[in-house]
């Protein structure tokens, strides 16, 4: 998302660039929530002893008690190594895909529906690059499994020993939905909010981080609530081993949303949500208020005007 809507995009290197160091930013801030938010997720029973628990604030303090402190930061380095790709891919495929559809339905500027269609197909785009890092982060991040690797690389020779180099793609289905709900929340959103508030003033960056940070932080909130349910079974899909002649209990997205409403409720396929939207609401204005600052700078440095 430029910036303006009546700027001409910059060129894709420029919004990969802009996007890398955005979500280099958010992750650095928010990626204790994700371990928690994984950890929570992954638990399938009721949150009794020391290797359960009972919501975000029982989930850090167990963690930080019981494995210390730096548990929060493991499988860090998958998300840093996926940020780059990830983030820079939303933001350049959905800036590409907005001109594409514009182009298309013979639109000049970008409206209320496109807004959400171009987040949804720049969502797609984007779960192709980050399938294979979720899943060794999740991998990762999982007590159970955790003496089992011990680091990124061989979570990778691993999985690719015991199930298949295709293995790396588990999730793939769930991880596309996930990503096309959040990112049409989250740029339809954004277009909305910054239609509704005060345009700001010329040149005041304070005015524009304001309308970045909340419409930012309110798509951000409205992805989450719509791709929760698709992330906690995403979550159970990349944790389950393929075996050769047996299907894993949770193997499809929307099946696999049926059996854990079946077995633990409406309620379950909102476990983590409150470390996910705290994580990225927040982390969503983080994004874009980086994203814009990143981009406005590139334009100072060719010369447009900010």
């Amino acid at each position: 998302m430029s910036s303006s809507n009546t700027q001409a995009p910059l060129p894709f290197g420029y919004q990969f660039v802009a996007g890398a160091i955005a979500g280099v930013s958010e992750i650095l801030v928010m990626y204790p929530l994700d371990v928690v938010k994984t950890r929570v997720q992954l638990q399938t029973g009721a949150g009794v002893g020391e290797e359960s628990y009972n919501g975000m604030f029982d989930c850090f303090r167990k963690i930080i008690r019981n494995e210390g402190a730096s548990r929060l930061y493991r499988g860090i380095s998958a998300p840093i190594l996926m940020e780059a790709p990830k983030r820079a891919t939303k933001f350049a495929a959905n800036d590409s895909w907005g001109a594409f559809y514009r182009n298309l339905f013979g639109v000049e500027k970008q409206n209320q529906s496109l807004a959400i269609l171009t987040g949804a197909t720049a969502g797609a785009t984007e779960s192709f690059v980050v399938v294979p890092f979720e899943l060794v982060k999740i991998r990762l991040q999982d007590r159970a499994s955790a003496g089992k690797y011990n680091g990124m690389l061989d979570v990778v020779r691993k999985i690719i020993a015991a199930e298949g180099p295709l293995a790396l793609y588990n999730g793939l289905e769930s991880t596309l939905w996930r990503h096309i709900l959040w990112n049409s929340g989250y740029f339809g959103c954004i277009f909305q909010v910054r239609a509704q508030m005060p345009k700001p003033e010329p040149g005041n960056k304070t005015q524009q981080t304001r309308n970045d940070l909340i419409a930012g932080s309110i798509g951000g909130t409205a992805g989450t609530i719509l791709n929760t349910p698709m992330d906690v079974v995403k979550s159970r899909i990349q944790n389950s081993p393929k075996i050769a002649g047996q299907t894993p209990k949770y193997n499809w997205a929307w099946p696999a949303v049926g059996t854990v409403m079946k077995e633990e409720g409406f309620g379950a396929l909102y476990k983590g949500f409150m470390p996910k939207v705290l994580r990225l609401g927040p982390g969503g204005g983080i994004l874009l208020v980086v994203f814009t600052g990143v981009m406005d700078f590139f334009r100072k440095m060719r010369g447009e005007t900010a």
